[in-house]
């Protein structure tokens, strides 16, 4: 590798399709790697796993938090972001298992945002398998094969790997991204933090390669 190359990094980001803040952690996202050799990856956190109950959009704590949190970081942001009305909010299992399914169709970094868009911007019950093969449709994917998948629990166990890696990764809030191998941020970051961990990351490679690299090169 010369002085002038880089080599990919790793963008992990831990979601959970019901939170609003890892919604507005895409746009920063984005933003700071548009022109950077990274790949991003959207994993799986289930912030209230079945039978854990889901919260409701008419009691007190869900527009409190809106209210303080999401609307003026969504109005600062310009992004439009509406409290959905879905009652209670739904699990996200099965749209994590359709997430599976399209990874391994090549469309993993089309689905996670537009299942986000899907549930807080057309009020969509993404817990729904006939909205999540719609989804999955528009995506260009096969929407039978991926309703027969889901209800066959083709993806479970895949699911099921995806949280005991957010587990070993000590996952306890989201949105978390892990830039590289040392680089942690949780909440929704500046896109200026994100570009300098993925700078800083870049440059570690660079150092970890050299180190096993001989002077002839690798």
């Amino acid at each position: 590798m010369t002085g002038t190359e880089t080599s990919k990094v790793g963008i992990r980001v831990w979601s959970d399709y019901v939170c609003p803040f890892c919604m507005l952690a895409e746009g920063p996202l984005h933003e700071a790697t548009h022109d950077l050799d990274v790949e991003i990856e959207w994993m799986p956190f289930e912030l209230r796993p079945h039978p854990v109950p889901t919260l409701r959009p008419e009691d007190e704590y869900l527009p409190e938090v809106w209210a303080r949190s999401v609307y003026p970081t969504a109005r600062r942001m310009g992004v439009d972001i509406t409290l959905p009305t879905v009652s209670p909010q739904p699990y996200t299992r099965l749209a994590f298992e359709g997430y599976q399914y399209a990874a391994e169709h090549g469309k993993a970094a089309a689905y996670t945002p537009r299942v986000l868009r899907a549930f807080f911007q057309e009020n969509r019950d993404i817990g729904q398998l006939d909205v999540l093969a719609d989804i999955a449709s528009e995506l260009g994917l096969d929407a039978a094969g991926f309703a027969q998948a889901l209800t066959a629990g083709t993806y479970t166990e895949a699911h099921q790997e995806a949280l005991r890696t957010a587990e070993a990764n000590r996952i306890s809030a989201v949105p978390t991204i892990i830039i590289g191998e040392r680089h942690r941020l949780e909440g929704v970051p500046a896109a200026a933090q994100i570009r300098k961990a993925v700078l800083d990351a870049q440059a570690e490679q660079a150092v970890d390669r050299g180190a096993v690299c001989g002077v002839d090169g690798c």
